[in-house]
């Protein structure tokens, strides 16, 4: 095998016991994302001398009998929405194109203390706004299961460098399902972590109550060892939760004896396809062999989700870009008469479509006469949401769900009809909402497509859920595929 092939756990394991070196690892990712990401697209930069930098004083630490962490000399690629000092992050637009942070997110500091190898940015949608990674204003990115389809949106990027084999882990943020979603497209294993448990100091802002930064990886191992390196508190962030969390790699555990898991009847119904249903069946009863208990439950105001999710984010969203002015960074027009010239032409061009659709709509239902309607509504929504999944969590461990109502979907299928891109979501916005914990996991196939499982969880109950997932896997041997791409 190529050390590319690899999963992160893997390759941390043959660092340790020398069997291979940091430069080795990071030449062979470099050697892929040359040969297949001019088909896939998923980098926007790539940091090549950086990461052959970083990966040779790795080596030089573990020469030296230097105590490193097990994510040491492991490249990992970043989603272009979070700020890394000296490298540009653009969160895929115009407005963004030449910005250079002067500092790097808390997750990013966290990461050098681990000595990462930072292999470069990802491809998103604009702002982290879409399904799809279509909205990006600097390219496509495909899905490398089929190059003819999407990844999932809005961190496309980061789950499709996964999915290449481009690199073993990658960072992405998730708003309504914006990991979940792409890994499930992609075949790949995504977390959400619950709200409040990973800083976002220095994650661009699309709306600030539901965004959480997240890992994807090839492997639950892999995405635990991530998500155990990032999570914490943060004086940077005052939303960010104070308490401890375990080694979550470390306590993994494959038993699932006694364990009840739910399922949701309104994630079952008219909209998700009979082959997504199957897949989901199947791992549903596979998890029963093994010991866990299937029991249906209840969610009765899922049907008005999408709603209020896209109330409330664009809500947020309409006042979070409303510091992209042309005055003080990013995007200016050339051409302006007055301080309200250079507002108005700096943002209808510096913005794509998706976004101005979404901040109109965020400032409409915001505006006088319409917040009762609309954004208090939506709010009082979301705390019916957030009571029905603690009702459910009281007789049930875990709930499983699809991740996607379909498999991805085919370029331009969908970019033209905003209300259909937007169902996409209809089985991961509850969880943002709630600010709960979601791992999503491949369970099969139609064809050449991957199909997505969600695993829900209450708050801070993440060792569950990979416990949940890591047992699945090691029932079905492991989610280590990596599509050819010609």
């Amino acid at each position: 095998m190529e050390m590319y092939q690899y999963t992160a756990a893997e390759l941390s394991s043959m660092l340790k016991k020398k069997e291979c070196s940091a430069v080795e690892v990071t030449e062979s990712v470099l050697g892929r994302i040359h040969a297949v990401d001019d088909k896939v697209g998923a980098f926007i930069t790539v940091t090549e001398e950086l990461a052959l930098q970083k990966a040779k004083q790795v080596d030089e630490k573990r020469v030296a009998g230097e105590a490193l962490h097990d994510l040491a000399g492991i490249p990992i690629a970043v989603k272009d929405n979070i700020c890394t000092k000296g490298v540009g992050t653009t969160c895929a637009s115009k407005m963004l194109e030449n910005f250079v942070p002067p500092y790097s997110a808390t997750v990013i500091e966290k990461l050098e203390r681990c000595d990462y190898v930072p292999v470069g940015k990802v491809n998103m949608d604009e702002f982290a706004m879409g399904s799809s990674t279509e909205t990006s204003y600097f390219k496509k990115t495909r899905n490398p299961n089929d190059l003819d389809r999407v990844p999932g949106g809005s961190s496309g990027g980061s789950a499709a460098c996964v999915s290449a084999g481009e690199v073993p882990l990658s960072l992405g943020s998730d708003t309504g399902g914006s990991i979940r979603l792409p890994a499930s497209y992609c075949g790949v294993v995504g977390l959400k972590p619950t709200y409040s448990s990973v800083s976002r100091y220095g994650l661009v802002a699309f709306a600030s109550s539901l965004d959480q930064i997240g890992p994807l990886g090839r492997s639950v191992a892999d995405v635990a060892m991530l998500y155990s390196a990032i999570c914490g508190r943060d004086n940077h962030d005052a939303t960010s939760a104070v308490r401890e969390y375990p080694d979550f790699a470390a306590s993994l555990q494959a038993d699932l004896k006694g364990k009840v898991i739910g399922l949701p009847k309104e994630y079952f119904g008219h909209g998700v396809s009979d082959k997504v249903k199957d897949a989901i069946m199947k791992m549903a009863h596979d998890l029963e062999q093994q010991g866990a208990v299937l029991k249906e439950v209840t969610l009765p105001s899922t049907d008005y989700a999408l709603n209020a999710y896209y109330i409330i984010s664009s809500a947020e969203a309409s006042s979070n870009l409303a510091r992209f002015d042309g005055v003080k960074y990013g995007f200016r027009a050339k051409d302006y008469n007055g301080l309200v010239d250079l507002y108005e032409k700096t943002r209808s061009e510096g913005f794509g479509d998706e976004v101005k659709r979404r901040i109109m709509l965020g400032t409409f239902v915001l505006s006088s006469g319409y917040y009762d309607a609309y954004y208090k509504r939506a709010k009082l929504l979301q705390q019916k949401i957030t009571a029905e999944f603690h009702n459910a969590f009281e007789a049930c461990d875990v709930l499983l769900t699809p991740t996607a109502p379909d498999t991805a979907f085919k370029i331009g299928e969908n970019i033209g009809d905003p209300l259909k891109m937007y169902a996409t979501d209809i089985c991961t916005v509850t969880v943002n909402i709630a600010g709960l914990p979601a791992l999503s996991v491949p369970c099969g196939y139609d064809g050449a497509l991957p199909i997505g499982c969600q695993l829900i969880g209450a708050k801070f109950s993440e060792q569950n859920l990979l416990n949940t997932a890591f047992a699945y896997e090691q029932s079905v041997g492991g989610f280590n595929r990596i599509p050819q791409i010609r």
